[in-house]
């Protein structure tokens, strides 16, 4: 009998053409969290799939707030189904500082242009364009597929996956895996190679709202339990301390991979590392904010006329520990805090982290080495959060990948919630031939 895999179905051109168009469209509906919420784009979701054959369903966690799911059935049964998932809302956008209106959906110089086109609704294009794909010409994924379009993700998914893990888990029965945003873009080496950094490990948020408690009086007068004072300085050590490094596995094994790439000889358990990490160029600076926890002050209120000292000053500190150092991160804000600061969480989730190996792995990175023969897919630790922290609560074991080629002169990372945000066409037809490849190889 023929162990031979079936041969890859490559993305139709239809698919690769109406991918754009489709991420146009998800772009041209303003789902800004919190001012506006997901229930028309959901709608126009459930709309594409159903004109594909697709059956899904709407799920609503408060009125507005809609999630869509839906199920591909596979050719083994035997395995457990991939969850794919990606989120509908994007943050707000100031009109006033884009070159384009960032919800035109406009096409400009090769580029696709508006709020959300990175974060994510380029990835949920390219979900919609591969189901639609797969749909029409009777592919089977290696395995069943439950697609999910999410909301509130940027708010933390208090309505959309945190919602649905604890209300309506069945959603995700039999889901072992999922991939969603974090990972899998390209990172320019150097002329001719990428990087493509595939998420299997994220920071753990620990977002905390400080409280000084001080004696209130007329602000001529000498006051040594100044609220505000307390506060100011507690929060100017908070933002000048500098935390150790802590050198976790996807980071140390993306490190050597580069290293190796670039013919450099990179000692890992250097006492300096970060003199030895000089040695990789920018590729040292794409990679500092995961080499150790941080906090950064954010935001402070006090007082309500000028010659008031206020009894009591509050303050935001976005904190963020690598997976293993939580601790580390409590312990350390604990102790640079004066006696008169209290602290309370405002939004406190998990680290996570998985191991770089196995078929879904092997997948992945063979999915980018076909589109992309000069591209050297690595493990990644993502410095921020995503839906897979809920998605982790039911046992499923998470990544992140999109399947994104970037030109080598774009800033991707500074258009995460930045202005003029824009992601190249070619790089969405990339990723429906990726993700095309993915789900039959999975």
């Amino acid at each position: 009998m023929s162990t031979t895999a079936p041969a890859v179905v490559p993305a139709s051109e239809e698919a690769q053409r109406e991918v754009v168009d489709l991420c146009a469209e998800l772009i041209r509906f303003d789902t800004s969290n919190p001012t506006s919420d997901e229930r028309a784009c959901a709608d126009w979701v459930v709309a594409r799939l159903a004109e594909a054959g697709i059956a899904s369903e709407l799920v609503e966690s408060a009125p507005g707030r809609t999630n869509v799911l839906a199920r591909i059935p596979g050719a083994d049964t035997s395995r457990g189904a991939l969850l794919v998932h990606g989120h509908l809302d994007v943050v707000p956008a100031d009109a006033a500082e884009w070159r384009v209106p960032p919800f035109s959906g406009e096409i400009r110089d090769g580029y696709l242009w508006g709020r959300g086109a990175i974060d994510m609704k380029d990835t949920v294009a390219v979900m919609l364009a591969t189901a639609r794909h797969f749909a029409r010409t009777g592919t089977r994924p290696a395995r069943e597929i439950v697609l999910a379009f999410l909301a509130d993700e940027e708010a933390g998914g208090k309505f959309g996956a945190h919602w649905l893990v604890e209300h309506r888990p069945e959603l995700f029965a039999g889901v072992t895996e999922a991939i969603g945003e974090g990972g899998g873009f390209s990172y320019a080496l150097d002329d001719t190679r990428r990087l493509y950094p595939i998420e299997n490990a994220q920071r753990g948020m620990a977002w905390m709202e400080l409280t000084a408690a001080g004696r209130a009086g007329h602000g001529s007068s000498p006051n040594d339990e100044n609220a505000v004072t307390d506060l100011a300085e507690s929060l100017t050590r908070i933002g000048r301390h500098t935390f150790p490094v802590r050198l976790i596995e996807p980071v140390r094994a993306l490190l050597a991979e580069a290293a190796r790439l670039q013919g450099v000889d990179l000692d890992l358990d250097a006492e300096d590392l970060e003199a030895e990490l000089a040695k990789l160029g920018h590729v040292a600076d794409f990679m500092q904010v995961v080499l150790r926890n941080s906090a950064n002050p954010t935001m402070f209120t006090a007082g309500y006329q000028t010659n008031v000292i206020p009894g009591r000053a509050t303050a935001r500190v976005d904190g963020r520990f690598l997976p293993g150092h939580e601790q580390e991160l409590i312990d350390t804000i604990d102790a640079l805090l004066l006696p008169s600061v209290s602290r309370e969480w405002v939004n406190h989730d998990i680290a996570m982290e998985t191991s770089f190996d196995g078929p879904l792995v092997d997948a992945m990175c063979a999915a980018v080495r076909a589109e992309d023969p000069d591209g050297h897919p690595v493990p990644y630790c993502n410095p921020g959060g995503t839906d897979a922290k809920a998605f982790t609560k039911l046992d499923i074991r998470c990544f992140g990948f999109k399947g994104l080629k970037l030109p080598h002169d774009l800033d991707y990372g500074r258009l995460f919630h930045g202005v003029d945000e824009r992601v190249p066409l070619e790089g969405l037809r990339f990723g429906v031939r990726v993700m095309t490849r993915l789900w039959q190889d999975c």
